[in-house]
C-alpha cells in the first residue's frame, strides 16, 4: 500500500478487465469511489454504451468519484478510437475532507488504472460534456 487509500485486488482486476475489453461502439465507464471509513476504493458501477450526458447525470452532485472512461472518439478521417480517460469527478460542493482524501489518492489510482489523460471536473454535470472531453483529447 503506497498511499493513504488502499486499492483492493477486486478493483484492480475490474480495472484491468475494463481496460482490455474490446469495444466497437459507444463509450463505456467504470466508476470508483473511496470508502472513507475503511480507506479503500470500491467499484460503484460500470456502464456500457453510455452518453457523456447520461454519465454526468449518474454521478453524485456532492461526492468525488474516479471515472475511467473508454471514450468513443471520432476522427476527421472517419475512424473511431477508444482512448481511456480518467475523469477526476470532484464537485466543489463535496465535503472538504473527502475532496482532500480523493485528491491524495488520485495519482495512485491513475497509475493503477494506467491512464495518462486526466480530465478534472469540479463544476458537476455542466462541466462533463462531450465537447469538454473532445477539447481535452485534442490538446
Amino acid at each position: 500500500m503506497t498511499g493513504t487509500v488502499d486499492i483492493p485486488k477486486e478493483v484492480k482486476d475490474a480495472l484491468r478487465k475494463f481496460r482490455f475489453k474490446r469495444r466497437d461502439a459507444g463509450s463505456a465507464a467504470i466508476v470508483v469511489k473511496i470508502n472513507k471509513q475503511e480507506l479503500v476504493m470500491e467499484e460503484v458501477e460500470q456502464f456500457d454504451n453510455i452518453s457523456i450526458e447520461d454519465l454526468a447525470e449518474e454521478l453524485p452532485e456532492n461526492a468525488p468519484r474516479y471515472v475511467v472512461l473508454s471514450y468513443a472518439l471520432s476522427h476527421s478521417d472517419g475512424r473511431t478510437s477508444f482512448p481511456l480517460v480518467l475523469i477526476n469527478w470532484a464537485p466543489s460542493s463535496s465535503d472538504t475532507g473527502m475532496l482532500t482524501l480523493h485528491a491524495s489518492a488520485l495519482i495512485d489510482f491513475q497509475n493503477t488504472a494506467d491512464v495518462s489523460k486526466v480530465i478534472e471536473i469540479r463544476d458537476g454535470a455542466e462541466g462533463l460534456t462531450k465537447e469538454a472531453i473532445d477539447a481535452k483529447l485534442a490538446s
